[in-house]
């Protein structure tokens, strides 16, 4: 569901208990190396053009082949087939925004902090993995069933940890929201409707989209700029002593 322009930074797996991705995108390779890898990376970059650009069912792996100027067992040496490739270039965004919540156990700041960075996070990474964050939106069809139940797996872990930062930033006074999943699954629609519209070239560069959008979705997550104090309990009435005359 997410970034841009993927990075050496971005890691390819999820942290803990998720484990390894659904794509081993080894092909016939047996071994990475830094040359090998240099290579996958030419793969995926002419696919990922070429995905964009036809869409994935007017795409054949001729095509890419052509595209690098390569013969096709270059190509099938580090990937099986067409699907492969897809779900390998998906996969990376995915797990770039569905760890967006993710700190270290001994980060202290407080959690509406982490929520707003974690939002932030959340939206410029589906902005840098452009155009690949938006392939799950404009072609569901295409993945495997175990890439979906994986893709779940790391949104749920996601959605577990906002959740839990949110109520906790509420209880703090910093947020004002009622209905928990509901409001994180709100603030986190605006960057899935960037694929209708984002364009990099656009008016509004890609940290000006970061910044408007992160800004809209504090507002659905009622972030409020001084914590909320208590509301104080009222005094109860005394009734008037009596006096003797």
């Amino acid at each position: 569901m997410l970034p841009m322009g993927i990075t050496k930074a971005t890691p390819s797996t999820a942290p803990g208990a998720l484990g390894a991705p659904p794509v081993k995108a080894r092909g016939r390779q047996k071994a990475s190396t830094p040359s090998t890898d240099e290579k996958r990376e030419r793969i995926l970059q002419a696919a990922e053009a070429l995905f964009d650009r036809q869409g994935y069912a007017h795409t054949t792996m001729e095509q890419i082949v052509q595209q690098l100027g390569v013969t096709k067992p270059y190509v099938y040496y580090y990937f099986h087939n067409k699907q492969e490739i897809f779900e390998t270039l998906c996969w990376r965004p995915s797990v770039a925004c569905f760890t967006a919540m993710d700190f270290p156990e001994d980060d202290r700041r407080p959690a509406h902090v982490k929520v707003t960075e974690g939002i932030e996070r959340l939206i410029r990474a589906t902005i840098e993995h452009h155009p690949a964050a938006f392939f799950p939106y404009r072609e569901p069809q295409v993945f495997r069933p175990e890439y979906l139940v994986m893709q779940k797996k790391l949104a749920n872990h996601f959605y577990e940890r906002l959740c839990a930062l949110m109520e906790e930033a509420r209880a703090d006074g910093m947020l004002d929201f009622k209905e928990t999943r509901l409001t994180a699954q709100a603030a986190c629609s605006l960057p899935g409707f960037l694929y209708h519209w984002y364009r990099p070239d656009g008016r509004l560069s890609p940290a000006e989209v970061v910044r408007e959008l992160s800004q809209l979705a504090w507002r659905v997550l009622g972030l409020r700029t001084a914590r909320r104090r208590p509301a104080r309990a009222a005094t109860p009435h005394k009734p008037p002593t009596e006096t003797n005359p």
